[in-house]
């Protein structure tokens, strides 16, 4: 790979006047954008469903499959003559600076009742019918999941009707031929999220812009995927989890962090040959050019603690057989575009996994100037290989303005300025951040939107922990204008990544 760079910026974060960002006109100036200054990769977060009830985190979702249908283009959706002018527009004040999920939906759900009605009316149902095909190994049981959801059975699927909860072939074929057209619909919006998603990536791919996706590792307890391959979690025969994931405690958290996902039966999987794994890493490379794996750590071992706990403290580190699975996806896919979330503390196994299978890890700049010493912190520019991937920050971190002002301690700032040769000021600290990102040995450099724009913890996308008021920082159209976008597109070609 030639020295590259790319922006990490999620599809909701895009300009709309639907008050959420979307797979519409703006996402192709976005792509013209990149493009026109000199950008070889599009970093996305996860495009799965999002849930208000999760705090509409896109690392939370009821399918690992299905698409984010927020996400349909209105304008798109009129242009097939499925809706209609007077049907958009929005009598709502949507905010140009954040989404608000609860009236994004509303007036979505909407939209997508008249669209689906335009859909039946028109009958033009052939390359629904071949998408519905194509999909069927997720696609059939996610349908039929979210319509027993959208019928009122909102508690956790284990709790459902016995019958349903172990899906009981003869009750599961009278229930999903009654909810058929609810069923319908619901096939019908994932449609139109794929169909949009993969034109977006088409034209993205044309102009030399590479899509880079990510994958959490764990899925939710509440999801089809726990429904439909109990199986390959850690339950028990109730279907309920036996234990849970998380992060066991460290230097930031006394008691760790309690996720409450369940964790894989790493057994079964292998028996299977990892077969769901690798139905799911050919669905997201099949979006994706390359993709980040959330939490690459928990392929080397995991965190497991009993269900029944309260906190992290009582877990304990439980292997996994991350060699095979590798060799199981390398034989069935040849080559591994995959970026592997190596942050944190991580052990031997992990790294060496990782180079075993020559996958490429991250370094988060302001990292380098924790704790630890600077002139042996991998996260340190003159410590970086060529095979990583910079980032200046990522979604769960502050911006490097608002790390600078508000996180920063005086240790961490001498330590950069130690650094950097010279004291610098809030006014130089994103410009030293860029520059040094950029100048890196690293053949890619990823950069946050906001980074590049110097913007402060307002816009940060999310602080781990928080349930609420998370993923709804959205750009502003003028902002792409501002004097810091061509002080970026100068680095990046003195650098030599244009």
């Amino acid at each position: 790979m030639d020295r590259q760079s790319g922006i990490l910026l999620h599809i909701t974060s895009l300009p709309s006047r639907y008050g959420i960002g979307d797979l519409g006109p703006n996402a192709y100036e976005f792509a013209d954008f990149l493009a026109d200054h000199k950008q070889s990769f599009w970093q996305v977060l996860p495009l799965n469903l999002t849930d208000t009830m999760f705090g509409n985190s896109p690392y939370s979702s009821i399918s690992a499959f299905a698409g984010n249908t927020l996400l349909i283009s209105p304008d798109f959706l009129v242009q097939e003559g499925l809706l209609t002018e007077e049907d958009v527009k929005t009598h709502h004040e949507f905010s140009d600076v954040h989404v608000d999920y609860h009236l994004v939906t509303k007036f979505k759900e909407h939209l997508f009742d008249c669209a689906y009605a335009a859909f039946v009316r028109k009958g033009e149902r052939a390359a629904f019918d071949l998408f519905c095909n194509e999909h069927k190994f997720w696609l059939d049981d996610y349908a039929l999941f979210a319509a027993l959801k959208d019928q009122g059975n909102t508690n956790i699927w284990h709790d459902w009707d016995l019958k349903i909860r172990d899906r009981d072939p003869e009750e599961i074929s009278v229930v999903r031929e009654s909810l058929i057209d609810v069923i319908d619909k619901i096939k019908f919006l994932q449609y139109a999220f794929f169909k949009q998603w993969y034109a977006l990536k088409k034209y993205c791919n044309d102009k030399d812009i590479k899509i880079i996706g990510d994958i959490p590792i764990y899925v939710s307890m509440d999801s089809v995927d726990t429904w439909t391959f109990p199986h390959i979690f850690k339950l028990d025969k109730d279907k309920k989890p036996i234990a849970i994931a998380g992060v066991p405690p460290d230097y930031f958290s006394a008691t760790g962090q309690l996720w409450g996902n369940p964790v894989f039966d790493w057994e079964a999987l292998k028996q299977e040959n990892f077969a769901w794994w690798i139905r799911r890493l050919e669905h997201n490379l099949d979006l994706f050019d390359i993709v980040r794996i959330d939490h690459f750590r928990g392929f080397a071992a995991y965190w497991e603690v009993p269900a029944k706990e309260t906190t992290a403290v009582k877990g304990k580190w439980v292997g996994v057989p991350g060699k095979e699975f590798f060799e199981a996806v390398k034989k069935h896919f040849y080559t591994l575009p995959f970026i592997a979330e190596d942050l944190g503390v991580i052990t031997p196994d992990v790294t060496e996994l990782m180079n075993q299978f020559g996958l490429p890890g991250m370094k988060v700049l302001s990292f380098a100037f924790g704790d630890n010493p600077v002139a042996t912190s991998p996260y340190a520019p003159h410590n970086h290989i060529q095979h990583c991937v910079v980032y200046t920050g990522t979604h769960d971190n502050n911006t490097i303005l608002g790390w600078f002002n508000e996180e920063a301690t005086k240790e961490m700032k001498a330590k950069l300025f130690k650094y950097l040769g010279r004291s610098i000021t809030a006014d130089e600290v994103v410009g030293e951040f860029l520059r040094i990102a950029l100048s890196s040995v690293a053949r890619v450099v990823i950069l946050p939107m906001q980074d590049i724009l110097g913007l402060g913890s307002e816009a940060r996308m999310n602080i781990p922990g928080r349930g609420s008021h998370n993923w709804q920082w959205r750009l502003l159209t003028e902002q792409l204008r501002s004097d810091m976008i061509a002080k970026f597109t100068k680095l990046t070609e003195t650098y030599g990544r244009g």
